[in-house]
């Protein structure tokens, strides 16, 4: 391969944090969970395939389109300044491109599902794509990413069911609180550059009660996953994992304790876990319990 090609691709593909796959994960998990218990524990495969893929290609957008937002203001923050398109490497228009591209390519698998789930597929890109601006107008855009992220949940349900159910907006509340949580923490890296810069983040609204609302959501968290199961009449096994799940978070709070950037990154990490905890108790349920 030309070694000029080769190096462009390399670039797009730190744009698109193919080397940092934990926003992969945590999108991922929640849509798991929806496919999960809409198909009883057998998702439909090409439903499955193309939400993997899926998932994949609009994290990979919405970190292309994230970086174009924030090209005057990473250069500020000590995390993100050495990203190739705050360090001129990569021009803003190509951001752009490679946004529209994998949109384009997200959009194009969503046309082979049910038409429910393609007009659902409007409300996630219009999310994907206003996300990253809203740091600069108000203090919740963590909130506006966990409709983002939790938009997979009905779009999930709706392509194996053909629509949506109390359960569904269950687990979307469910989803919306976690990503919450832990986008906190990950805004607490970042909190001290972001005052200097003046782009806003609910770690900055939160305060010093950081922790204790990251408490309060991780438990509403939890309680929402409680009242699915209870719905669906799951068996123990689920329950369980949600205990062990509220043990990972409890321990996540113990991280956050001093506040210290580096264990707040490292909480934020550590959700990936809580996540796969939770999909494994769904399908024991149906294969271990059912």
């Amino acid at each position: 391969m030309n070694p000029e090609i080769q190096q462009k691709l390399e670039l797009y593909a730190q744009l698109v944090r193919l080397d940092k796959p934990i926003g992969i994960y945590l999108l991922l998990w929640p849509t798991l969970w929806a496919l999960a218990i809409a198909g009883e524990g057998s998702p439909n495969g090409w439903v499955l395939f193309v939400f993997i893929c899926g998932v994949v290609l609009m994290r990979s957008a919405g970190c292309a389109i994230n970086d174009f937002a924030d090209r005057d203001i990473d250069c500020h923050v000590a995390r993100t300044k050495e990203r190739p398109l705050t360090c001129g490497k990569i021009k803003p228009k190509e951001a752009l491109l490679v946004f529209a591209v994998l949109s384009l390519l997200a959009f194009a698998l969503v046309l082979t599902l049910n038409r429910y789930t393609i007009y659902l597929s409007f409300g996630g890109v219009l999310l994907a794509a206003t996300y990253p601006f809203m740091k600069r107008y108000h203090y919740l855009p963590q909130v506006h990413l966990g409709a983002a992220f939790g938009w997979a949940v009905p779009m999930a349900y709706a392509a194996q069911t053909g629509g949506v159910n109390r359960i569904t907006w269950l687990l979307y509340i469910a989803t919306v609180l976690w990503t919450v949580a832990y986008d906190t923490m990950y805004a607490m890296v970042d909190r001290e550059d972001d005052l200097k810069v003046g782009a806003k983040s609910t770690a900055i609204l939160f305060g010093d009660a950081d922790r204790v609302i990251i408490g309060i959501l991780q438990f509403l968290f939890i309680v929402t996953l409680w009242l699915v199961g209870q719905d669906l009449e799951f068996s123990a096994i689920y329950f369980w994992s949600l205990i062990f799940a509220a043990v990972l978070l409890a321990y996540e709070q113990a991280m956050i304790y001093y506040r210290i950037p580096e264990f707040c990154f490292q909480a934020f990490l550590h959700n990936h876990w809580v996540g796969a905890v939770i999909f494994f108790g769904i399908m024991s349920h149906y294969y271990l319990a059912g």
